[in-house]
């Protein structure tokens, strides 16, 4: 295991200054109760309670899947960088402990015993999961708001599943393809008429959990499939260019050659 200190930008950290300038120097903290059930999974469903507050006393202990290619370097999960996108948009300090998941230190399977990752450690608790994780995030750190509103929040919900489909397929005629292309183009025309974020002119959670999946896509689908998306679908591929190049996403991406190796067992499997 290693250890990386992760603070915000300098860009975050003005925002942050220009935020903490408007609270007042009274706080109110209180306990909340998130209670998750995720699209797709029937009725099941998580409690958690978090206390909100404006900003953590020390910096948030996060693990994270560690580079399958370089030392000490971030590896290759987009539910880690959802999570990692967040605390960044929020300009909160995190501690950042990047964890071989070929050889899981035993400290690590104490606090999960899944063995998986992303895994955060809120009010003394270890919390997997990214949905939940995020979520607690919000609750407990509400500035800045980064919530979808809920009827927008599963908008390009289809493309991951259907992008591994792809990616998977061993038969150019069994439809993954053009299902994926069916997503993708319904997604270019949400953003054409809706974009260009998620949830318009402001980027919000939606987006930085679709985002990562996408920086996937095309790296793994340009790799192993020689395929690229459509110039035609251009609403998406400003989108793409877009969320790509924010500051916190250039922080907390994955290497190219770590998305390859992270994806050659579905692909070769």
């Amino acid at each position: 295991m290693s250890t990386t200190k992760m603070t915000p930008s300098a860009a975050g950290l003005s925002a942050t200054i220009k935020h903490l300038s408007c609270l007042s120097s009274s706080r109110t903290f209180f306990a909340t109760s998130i209670r998750l059930t995720r699209p797709g999974i029937g009725k099941r469903a998580r409690s958690l309670t978090v206390t909100m507050s404006s900003k953590p006393s020390d910096p948030l202990e996060v693990c994270a899947k560690a580079s399958l290619t370089k030392p000490k370097k971030l590896g290759d999960c987009p539910f880690t960088q959802r999570v990692l996108l967040t605390l960044e948009e929020k300009n909160l300090p995190y501690d950042l402990k990047l964890v071989d998941l070929a050889n899981k230190p035993e400290w690590f399977l104490k606090v999960s015993p899944e063995g998986k990752v992303p895994l955060i450690k809120l009010d003394e608790k270890w919390i997997p999961d990214s949905d939940v994780i995020t979520q607690a995030l919000e609750e407990k750190f509400p500035e800045p708001p980064l919530a979808t509103p809920p009827e927008k929040a599963s908008i390009g919900s289809k493309i991951f599943s259907t992008f591994i489909g792809f990616l998977k397929s061993k038969d150019p005629s069994d439809g993954s393809e053009q299902a994926l292309l069916d997503e993708l183009t319904a997604f270019n025309d949400y953003l054409k008429e809706n974009g260009p974020f998620i949830n318009g002119d402001k980027v919000s959670a939606a987006d930085f959990s679709l985002g990562p999946k996408l920086y996937h896509l095309e790296i793994a689908l340009g790799h192993y499939k020689k395929w690229s998306i459509p110039d035609s679908l251009s609403h998406l591929k400003t989108y793409m260019k877009t969320i790509f190049s924010m500051d916190s996403f250039v922080k907390t991406r994955a290497q190219t050659e770590d998305v390859i190796e992270g994806w050659r067992p579905k692909v070769m499997g």
